[in-house]
């Protein structure tokens, strides 16, 4: 399929590695010029060249990079200055630690909120004037399946997400956005194969006294699928919520989780 999107430009946060990568890869593949944006320099070039030798790459695509933090109004002026005018974002930020709510005071909070929420807020008001402007736009969000499902040692980010989620589902309902072809959407990570996923098994390796690979596999055991999920399957989902095929869906939460969350809505 088609998905029509071949010479538009992208920006792709937490783009270095993991599930970002995966939406980097995805849209590059498609024709799609990215901007590649995480704070690591070195990942972040090694990602670059990554998918500059990708023998799937179409001819001419641009693929950039710029090693800065996304949360910081420095960090957002920095990929703005590689790229102005983009008609694909792609927000991501890190999760914030697990733990217990009692040890967390008020500057965890707000440093949660502002990766979480107010980053991704920051990017959406930044890009969909323009995109309204030029009659396409597509921003997709990566939370977390921990917003329809929340688990209760990472309450930083059931909080966070959960606040950005109530913002979207009214910000992308808005006329001026939905019928100028401008949809922003949200995708909901249940367990994938990451770095992140890697030490958080390591975590519960340590606490539980079970070695890496028999927590990996009871994990596992507890999702439907019976695996976990690849970067590259995440990326291409999100890749269909950016083409053009997708203009008819907007202020939804997509759910990759294998099976595992147990709900009927």
């Amino acid at each position: 399929m088609d998905l029509g999107i071949a010479g538009k430009w992208a920006l792709v946060c937490g783009a270095s590695k993991g599930l970002g990568f995966g939406c980097a890869q995805a849209l590059a593949r498609e024709g799609v010029h990215v901007v590649l944006v995480a704070r690591g320099a070195p990942a972040l070039q090694e990602a670059a060249q990554r998918l500059t030798a990708d023998p799937a790459l179409p001819k001419g695509v641009q693929v950039l990079h710029v090693a800065a933090d996304i949360t910081t109004p420095e960090g957002r002026a920095a990929a703005f200055a590689v790229h102005q005018d983009y008609d694909i974002v792609v927000t991501n930020a890190g999760g914030p630690p697990p733990g217990d709510f009692r040890d967390w005071d008020r500057e965890a909070w707000i440093k949660a909120v502002d990766a979480n929420m107010l980053t991704p807020i920051e990017l959406i008001k930044a890009t969909v004037d323009g995109m309204a402007a030029r009659g396409y736009g597509r921003i997709v969000n990566i939370t977390s399946s921990a917003v329809k499902a929340p688990i209760d040692i990472l309450g930083l980010s059931n909080g966070a997400r959960s606040g950005l989620t109530g913002f979207v589902a009214g910000v992308s309902r808005t006329s001026k956005l939905a019928s100028a072809n401008v949809t922003i959407n949200n995708l909901l990570p249940g367990a994938f194969d990451t770095d992140r996923l890697k030490a958080t098994m390591e975590g519960g390796a340590k606490k539980s006294g079970k070695s890496i690979d028999e927590v990996r596999q009871l994990r596992m055991k507890t999702i439907p699928s019976l695996r976990f999920g690849t970067p590259e399957e995440f990326g291409a989902t999100c890749a269909f919520l950016c083409s053009r095929h997708a203009g008819y869906i907007t202020g939804q939460n997509v759910l990759i989780d294998g099976g595992a969350y147990p709900g009927t809505y």
